[in-house]
């Protein structure tokens, strides 16, 4: 205990330069990300030749997301979150290449592999709240990881806004039409897998296995015990807040669009919907921490739970539609930021990295299969038909929370 002790300023050291490399590489991915997207579906469009392939772009992103989400954090648990991190942007880079490289030639099946291999970049930002976890306290990690959630923010905003300047400087240096802003995606990608392989020195997994190492055998510090039911009731609730959010949102500008909102009004009810899902996280980080995990997943449920409600009363009037999808966010963050601190402390060290890719690649894959499904959906039962289907997901997550407390 006399050497733990010594070397805690230097862990506190270590843990706060973590947090900001962690939160410095958010805000490049999502500037990188942000462009990406932003311009995906078009360039599935123009290449594809037809509108409704445009939706592609953004799925395969999500299934790359989804299929990298378990080997890197397989590599995490090999080789550290410096790594594992750092190659995820490093394929996500080539993914860039070749989307860039399938515009002159006219390649749809490159393009989806291009868009597919970016996923490997969104699976390295999910991962990276998860690396705020490792040198955390148990009464600092839901904040460390809403924290680094919140730098995420930044990027969201950023990343769209550069698509314009992008597209002017593609022209100067003679790049294929619409490929002008992945300069900015391949300028934040480059500067992400620099500063995550040497910023996270010392790597905060392994520094954390040396310290459990260190502390093993300690009557004052025995090692964690596993708890599986409350593990797998934490990946439930992340998962399911993902699905019952991203299948709202997808649907949104369709919606707005069809009763008669401005593309303005549509842009601005997703500006304040991504506001939702990152502005507060540091708030639901801090009530994570204090006020307890499960009591913070159920407020984010019945937050998700009040937007169903109003989008069923106020469908037909975009300002209510709005609000409903304000509330969305807030409720996915509540439950995912309060979700993946109880994934983590309810998991032992040894199975703890394995489980956060299990949650990362079932949170990516259900949010892209229920964006695919919410389509059909809209037009069978329409808007509100879609947000009541969600009720049985939120109405079984919090029946299950008991669960959460084994």
């Amino acid at each position: 205990m006399p050497e733990l002790t010594q070397e805690m300023p230097d862990l506190t050291r270590s843990r706060r330069r973590t947090l900001a490399v962690l939160s410095a590489g958010q805000v490049l991915s999502g500037i990188s990300f942000g462009a990406t997207v932003s311009l995906g579906a078009v360039l599935a469009a123009v290449i594809s030749g037809d509108d409704a392939l445009s939706g592609l772009a953004t799925a395969a992103i999500t299934l790359g997301t989804a299929a990298t989400s378990m080997p890197l954090a397989a590599l995490a648990g090999r080789r550290g979150r410096a790594a594992a991190l750092a190659s995820g942007m490093a394929v996500a880079l080539v993914g860039v290449g070749l989307v860039i490289g399938a515009v002159p030639v006219r390649s749809f099946p490159m393009l989806l592999v291009g868009f597919a291999l970016i996923g490997a970049g969104q699976a390295a930002n999910l991962q990276a709240r998860f690396a705020a976890t490792d040198l955390a306290t148990d009464v600092s990690r839901g904040r460390d990881l809403s924290l680094v959630v919140w730098a995420t923010t930044l990027g969201a905003v950023l990343g769209p806004n550069l698509v314009g300047p992008g597209e002017a400087l593609g022209h100067l240096v003679g790049m294929p039409e619409l490929t002008g802003p992945y300069l900015f995606t391949v300028v934040g990608q480059l500067s992400g897998i620099a500063l995550y392989w040497f910023g996270l020195r010392p790597d905060p997994l392994l520094l954390s296995r040396q310290i459990a190492l260190s502390q093993r055998g300690s009557d004052a510090l025995p090692e964690r015990a596993d708890r599986p039911a409350a593990a797998r009731y934490a990946m439930l609730a992340v998962v399911g807040a993902h699905a019952v959010m991203v299948s709202v949102m997808a649907m949104t500008p369709i919606h707005l669009l069809h009763h008669g909102a401005t593309l303005t009004i549509v842009g601005l009810t997703i500006s304040l919907h991504i506001a939702g899902m990152y502005a507060l996280s540091p708030v639901f980080g801090l009530l994570a921490d204090r006020w307890g995990r499960l009591r913070t997943i159920a407020l984010g449920y019945l937050i998700l739970a009040a937007s169903v409600a109003v989008i069923a009363l106020g469908a037909s009037d975009a300002r209510w539609v709005t609000v409903a999808l304000i509330l969305l966010g807030l409720g996915w963050s509540a439950s995912t930021v309060a979700g993946a601190a109880l994934l983590t402390e309810a998991s032992a060290p040894a199975l703890r990295v394995r489980r956060q890719g299990r949650n990362d690649a079932a949170m990516s894959l259900l949010g892209a299969l229920g964006a695919i499904a919410a389509g059909g959906i809209l037009g069978w039962i329409g808007f509100e038909g879609l947000a009541l289907l969600t009720l049985p997901v939120i109405l079984l997550v919090v029946a299950l929370a008991p669960f959460g407390r084994r």
